[in-house]
């Protein structure tokens, strides 16, 4: 393990005033993508919008790093550069999604664990010769009646940190990313309840696993109502009971938090994001890694149409740079109607 290079990558990924693009989406989570704007999910398709991010005049000044589907790590742009390669060019560190997605927990009903170990040493191999040099595994924690159990928060956080373990031994920064669904009706307070429960395992567990704690990044979710909440908490209980939940268990060795969106709308995850940074001191850096939070207003605007790829970049680029803005608590809702 090389140490000072995890930790100088960790740093990059977490610069002042830049955020991660998790471009990472599965092939069936993009064709339901396309799908709202009518467009068939081909192989090429897919190539071309990820280019039209990836390429976006201005983006490199607000994205640290893009998250790769293995489809996706093995593509190239126009011109016939391997989007890894294009990506270090323009100087964004290439990353890639490991886990195979979350599964029914066995025995708990309503629970999933996430799959992907079992292979995960030599594909980490294959995704660094790839141009890989940081890669994510998400482990999904619902809330309903009865769950989540601690079991189930148990097993998933082993596999995190199995994970972790395997990244950092091929010199890969490992993004830890335990997403507590904002899908329910339940509470802020619940939500936070279950976010303490889970951090505190995931760490206890990383530490079990000789993780260095500088060469990762954290992705968790925002303490924040459910979607179905009759009483939604408004944006400034959610920045503090967000910070209040991370000092209480995120080491300070860790250097940066990059928050996963998990449902939010493109304004609500930035002007949740801005409103965290304003709560200074913070012992990390506080950025973002979004995914729909960052491309729902770009796929849009380019509609699958060659002759709106340019609107579709300069959607993406004013999108990245606003939450660029709210990285450094310099974002406000204002921002939102005036030209990027």
């Amino acid at each position: 393990m090389n140490r000072t290079e995890l930790a100088r990558i960790a740093q990059a990924m977490t610069a002042k005033g830049k955020g991660i693009l998790a471009a990472d989406e599965s092939s069936g989570t993009i064709r339901k993508r396309f799908d709202a704007i009518r467009l068939e999910s081909t192989e090429e398709h897919r190539r071309i919008y990820r280019e039209l991010l990836f390429t976006a005049p201005g983006a490199a000044e607000s994205i640290s790093g893009v998250i790769l589907y293995d489809e996706t790590i093995r593509q190239k742009t126009r011109e016939g550069t391997p989007f890894p390669q294009y990506l270090s060019q323009q100087g964004i560190i290439p990353g890639i999604k490991v886990d195979l997605g979350a599964k029914p927990l066995a025995g708990y009903p309503g629970e999933t664990i996430t799959e992907g170990l079992d292979g995960l040493r030599e594909r980490l191999v294959e995704y660094r010769s790839l141009g890989a040099r940081f890669a994510k595994w998400r482990a999904v924690i619902d809330i309903a009646e009865g769950i989540p159990t601690l079991f189930g928060i148990q097993a998933n956080a082993h596999a995190l940190a199995r994970y972790a373990a395997l990244c950092q031994e091929n010199d890969i920064v490992p993004i830890v990313e335990p997403e507590v669904l904002m899908d329910g009706a339940h509470s802020i307070e619940r939500c936070e309840e279950v976010t303490n429960a889970t951090l505190q395992t995931v760490f206890n567990q990383l530490f079990e696993h000789h993780i260095y704690l500088e060469g990762m990044i954290l992705k968790p979710n925002m303490v924040i109502s459910g979607k179905k909440a009759s009483n939604r908490a408004l944006p400034e209980a959610v920045a503090e009971a967000t910070v209040r939940t991370l000092k209480r268990h995120v080491p300070p060795a860790v250097p940066g938090i990059a928050f996963l969106s998990g449902g939010q709308s493109s304004t609500e995850a930035t002007l949740h994001l801005s409103l965290m940074n304003r709560l200074a001191p913070l012992p990390w850096a506080l950025t973002f890694s979004y995914g729909r939070a960052l491309q729902d207003t770009a796929l849009k605007a380019w509609g699958g149409n060659s002759a709106t790829f340019t609107a579709g970049q300069k959607e993406f680029a004013r999108r990245a740079k606003l939450n660029g803005l709210a990285s450094t608590g310099r974002y406000s809702p204002e921002m939102e109607s005036q030209a990027a």
